[in-house]
């Protein structure tokens, strides 16, 4: 008797990669990678609570600190790379040069972010750039530069194929104006440390001023307005994260303050401290849950701290169904203005009119487009540290538990400066700038290396 069976309709290495709707669906895996439930961006805030924003952190670093944002962003790049080997193969035969073009930029764009990630958080990192498997084909760490010139490398490609825009029926995918403000963001950070390179800042600039030059993104007028979920395709988000009914966001009782009607169970909440030097302004409440239902923080029943009000705009009904459908931006048109200001003041040697009316379109708003003395509008007379001072500090305000504060925190070494409490300060080292290597890694590849600090594991 033949027991051997031809299967019919069967998907494998050798005959996937044959349609654009099969990379697609390697696209949304891939971010899927990076966002999923409870877990990696979806719930990552505890790897970042060591900002000034956050209430917990003390600076102790534990040794698998931050390991499950490693093992996503590689997840998500072994899917990218054996896509990108496939389409190059000329695996997808029935496709116009128009789709394989978009498809590779799509593709190049996050792997470009994945890695531009990676090098933020652990320094020097493992750089695939093909389909092979990290565990069975072993890479030492490439230096800080070598990846950052894939990154720039990827971006810059992207730019290239992808689209100005995307049909409604398509919100969420990356455009020619994401990867440029990325790539902006990339070049900002290579400006400063670790690598220093300042000529980087007018780079930064012009192709942030190229993303406000074309029109196509925009500051929501009203503060309060900005998270509203029905926004969130809206023209101030560049690329986010994709939450929806079928693949929701983390529960938002994350954040409920444990009063009535937001029962819930507080996992993250405000640092008093970055509470008490917040500007009084309309920001301030549109971003912060001060209260709720009347009820002051001081009275909320865990944590008497103000709650997240980014992620939890929706109303009760809604909350109660356990499924928060918001986007958490990975960059929008604010963070593109304040990029401008930054570079162009720093490449300038001061601030420019145009630094000036970009960082002043973010504070204007802020204020409820209102004179405020808590915070006033910057001028072209201030020195350019002081504008440069001025600017970080509204990168703080605005982008807010965005994920955005630890990495400027990291490349303006200013971590022990804004490390408020005592008992944690006694914590600080400058070797607290890099996440570790996770030792599972440092166990199956014998080429990595640790960074300082912190644990080498035996061979």
């Amino acid at each position: 008797m033949d027991l051997d069976e031809i299967p019919e309709g069967s998907l494998s290495p050798e005959n996937y990669y044959s349609s654009v709707a099969q990379y697609e669906a390697v696209l949304a895996s891939s971010m899927n990678c990076v966002w999923t439930s409870w877990s990696a961006y979806r719930y990552a805030w505890q790897y970042f609570q060591n900002d000034d924003q956050l209430h917990g952190g003390n600076l102790v670093i534990s040794y698998d600190h931050g390991t499950e944002l490693w093992n996503a962003h590689y997840a998500a790049l072994l899917n990218l790379n054996m896509a990108l080997k496939a389409i190059n193969s000329g695996r997808l035969k029935d496709a116009s040069q128009e789709q394989v073009d978009l498809l590779i930029g799509q593709i190049k764009l996050v792997r470009a972010w994945n890695y531009f990630m990676l090098v933020r958080i652990y320094g020097g990192v493992p750089l695939y750039l093909e389909d092979d498997d990290p565990g069975l084909n072993p890479e030492a760490r490439a230096s800080i530069e070598d990846v950052y010139a894939s990154v720039i490398s990827d971006f810059t490609d992207a730019i290239a194929k992808l689209p100005d825009t995307w049909p409604e029926n398509q919100h969420g995918r990356p455009t020619k104006g994401t990867a440029k403000g990325l790539l902006a963001k990339a070049y900002l950070t290579m400006a400063t440390a670790p690598l220093n390179k300042t000529e980087n800042y007018a780079k930064a600039a012009e192709l942030a001023k190229s993303v406000m030059d074309d029109g196509i993104y925009s500051l929501e007028p009203d503060v309060n307005e900005v998270f509203r979920e029905e926004n969130k395709y809206g023209p101030e988000i560049i690329w986010a994260f994709n939450s929806t009914k079928d693949d929701p966001s983390v529960c938002a009782q994350i954040w409920g303050p444990g009063v009535d009607p937001y029962w819930g169970w507080g996992d993250y909440t405000v640092d008093l401290h970055y509470d008490s030097i917040y500007p009084v302004q309309p920001r301030r409440d549109a971003y912060m849950m001060r209260e709720a239902n009347g009820i002051p923080y001081t009275e909320f029943d865990y944590n008497k701290r103000p709650s997240i009000r980014k992620m939890f705009y929706m109303d009760i009904d809604e909350y109660n169904t356990w499924v928060n459908e918001a986007n958490l931006p990975i960059l929008r048109y604010a963070d593109i203005l304040l990029i401008f200001a930054e570079a162009e003041n720093m490449s300038k040697g001061g601030p420019t009119q145009a630094a000036v009316d970009a960082v002043n379109a973010v504070i204007d708003r802020a204020n409820g487009h209102v004179f405020n003395d808590e915070d006033p509008l910057l001028t072209t007379a201030m020195s350019k540290q002081d504008f440069d001072n001025a600017v970080i500090d509204q990168r703080n305000w605005e982008l807010c538990f965005e994920y955005d504060r630890w990495f400027d925190i990291c490349r303006k070494r200013i971590l022990d400066k804004v490390t408020f409490w005592p008992q944690y300060l006694v914590n600080f080292s400058e070797d607290d700038y890099l996440f570790p290597i996770p030792e599972p890694d440092l166990r199956l590849n014998p080429l990595l290396e640790q960074n300082p600090g912190y644990p080498t594991t035996e061979r």
